[in-house]
């Protein structure tokens, strides 16, 4: 069906102006980029001009030290009543269940709530490494402003168990205004039997979507691990009294599996659920079984974006990319999820007469989709999306602005620079590159988050935001930069640290009101502009997060040169080769599928023979500048 809806206005967590129109008017951001399409645009920005950012006065001004890592999205509302002063208020989450209540000038805290004790890393699957030593909130909030209440998914660790809970968030005192809700779900599977959502499988780094009166939530796995019990989810909450939608959305509900390996996660590197003005829910699905073949349109949407009805009942389409290069049976047998990079939505273009969507993912292809009918271009690859271009590996999501010739652009951010492209119509729709930045650092998984802002549609008003990931594990460092729409760097400094460098950071510039925001780990950066630096990224000596060792382990990281069966062979960084039998690790899912060229970490005991027998045997950072010591 052609998605009326969509035609009309941007259905946005962000105050917007007129295009062309310049404004004073304060900018909120509600949600994971921007807007319910996920553009990332603030079009509202008139102090940080291209010109401005790059004439030597924007500068670190503040800094917040935090009680852990942060993953989710700061978010901001202007002008509220809180702690006895009016303030614009900035709202950061942190891994360890903690929800701050920042004056958004100075980085003063004005509120702090704590929700629980965070599942600790000994607890995860696996041990699994790809997050810090805590989990708590991982998934950015989102914020309800007219109702004043910030939704918020925790995960604590009680009687030794994992739980999560959905929270209702009075954003001035930070109380919950309900009780909170302990989520649980279940879903019927194809041999007749009921799945039920298992929190200890189960991951929730999605961002949350505000929709249809609804507050939405989707799920992955820790590290591919458990993919026996794994399985993606979307669930939805009335908003207000957080009462449960009757109907959820199970992405895999076989009964069985060959292998026993389900998976099909929703998790996006961190970026939200999409949704068009008309309600329709969409979001970009991971890996399934790495032996290629369990793909099924009804049963199992690996590897696919889906548009979902609002009520969770009905999927009412799917693009899966299909052929031998790009496929979904390369896709699932090479982990290259689909999956890692978000879905984009765009407001109406004058080029196109359906709605459009934008997603990337490892395999480095950027699909501009039909949103109105994702099905219809399901068929092959190489002539069924409306238009494909190469982007890098996306570990990212795309954003968006309209140029001042009214026409759409989008900058796509896999590998390691933004780039511009032009959306043109004609006999076929194209997206023609315009400008490539400058390389953006990033010694972890290709890819990494943008923002954009921007006067209205003016003239030279655009700049182009984003944060690189570390090229090392010490210091560890991560960079703001900002370029023109041509593409030339106007800025570039340290914003951060982010020492558990096997854990991706999926850091997205908050830009608002004539500053900019980076949370990293332990710590806010508040940048602005200014005659003089008044503050300077701390040194950390924090070592990353990993998991006890029992006695007699150990723990490798290496490449891996050959593999027979569940027999690996991996190349350590010392050039040694080491033989590792992975048997049990698979045999209790506790082992990632293994791909030749890529790295992984291993933990278990060494016979005396010199093979390891794995525990378990997880994905690592490819580049083995990010590797901790063995041990």
């Amino acid at each position: 069906m052609i998605d009326s809806c969509l035609k009309g206005t941007l259905a946005l967590g962000v105050a917007l102006m007129a295009p062309g129109a310049a404004s004073a008017q304060s900018v909120n951001v509600t949600t994971h980029h921007y807007d319910n399409l996920r553009t990332g645009w603030d079009q509202g920005e008139t102090v940080l001009t291209p010109t401005a950012v790059g004439g030597g006065s924007f500068q670190l001004q503040h800094q917040v030290t935090l009680d852990e890592q942060v993953d989710a999205q700061p978010l901001l509302v202007t002008n509220q009543t809180i702690n006895g002063g009016v303030h614009n208020v900035l709202y950061v989450a942190t891994e360890n269940n903690s929800i701050y209540a920042l004056d958004a000038a100075t980085g003063a805290v004005l509120v702090q709530k704590n929700y629980g004790a965070p599942v600790p890393l000994s607890a995860l699957p696996g041990g699994c490494s790809n997050n810090s030593s805590n989990v708590g909130i991982g998934g950015t909030p989102v914020i309800d402003t007219a109702a004043r209440t910030l939704y918020a998914i925790t995960y604590t660790y009680e009687n030794n168990a994992p739980v999560y809970r959905i929270h209702a968030i009075d954003i001035v005192t930070l109380a919950d205004k309900v009780s909170p809700l302990v989520i649980s779900a279940s879903a019927s599977l194809t041999n007749g039997k009921t799945y039920s959502f298992t929190p200890g499988s189960s991951r929730q780094r999605a961002a949350l979507l505000l929709a249809n009166g609804n507050v939405y939530a989707a799920f992955a796995s820790f590290c591919d691990l458990n993919a026996n019990t794994s399985r993606g989810w979307v669930l939805g909450w009335n908003t207000g009294s957080l009462t449960p939608l009757a109907a959820n959305k199970l992405t895999d509900t076989r009964g069985t599996s060959p292998d026993g390996f389900f998976l099909t996660s929703i998790w996006m590197s961190g970026a939200g659920l999409a949704a068009s003005t008309a309600g329709d829910i969409y979001f970009v699905t991971g890996n399934s079984d790495p032996n290629g073949k369990e793909y099924n349109s009804k049963t199992n949407v690996a590897e696919s974006a889906v548009q979902l009805s609002s009520d969770l009942t009905t999927v009412e389409g799917i693009f899966t990319p299909t052929g031998p290069t790009y496929g979904h049976p390369v896709l699932d047998e090479n982990d290259d999820d689909f999956g890692s990079g978000g879905i984009m939505l765009l407001p109406p273009q004058s080029v196109s007469s359906t709605n459009l969507a934008l997603a990337a993912g490892k395999d480095g292809l950027m699909y501009l989709l039909n949103a109105d009918n994702l099905t219809n271009n399901a068929a092959a690859v190489t002539g069924t999306a409306l238009t494909q271009v190469s982007v890098g590996g996306c570990w990212c999501a795309q954003t968006y602005f309209t140029g001042d010739d009214g026409f759409g652009r989008v900058v796509s951010s896999g590998g390691f620079n933004a780039v511009v492209w032009k959306l043109e119509g004609g006999a076929k729709l194209r997206l023609v590159k315009l400008a490539t930045s400058g390389t953006v650092a990033n010694g972890q998984n290709p890819g990494f988050f943008t923002t954009v802002s921007s006067n209205g549609t003016s003239t030279g008003s655009v700049v182009i935001w984003a944060v690189g990931r570390p090229v090392n594990s010490s210091p560890a460092h991560v960079q703001l930069y900002a370029f023109s729409e041509q593409g030339s760097q106007l800025f570039a400094g340290v914003a951060g640290t982010w020492p558990n460098s096997g854990a991706t950071s999926n850091i997205v510039p908050v830009v608002a009101n004539g500053q900019v925001y980076v949370a990293s780990y332990k710590n806010l950066s508040i940048f602005g502009l200014g005659s003089a630096a008044v503050a300077a990224v701390p040194a950390t000596h924090a070592k990353a997060a990993r998991a006890a060792l029992p006695a007699g382990q150990h723990e490798i990281y290496g490449t891996v040169q050959a593999i027979d069966g569940s027999t690996i062979v991996i190349v350590k960084r010392s050039g040694e080769f080491a033989k590792v039998d992975a048997a049990a690790a698979f045999a209790k899912f506790l082992a990632v599928a293994p791909s030749v060229g890529r790295a992984v970490l291993v933990r278990g005991a060494v016979d005396e023979g010199g093979v390891m027998h794995a525990e378990t045997m997880q994905r690592a950072q490819d580049n083995p500048e990010l590797w901790q010591p063995d041990r």
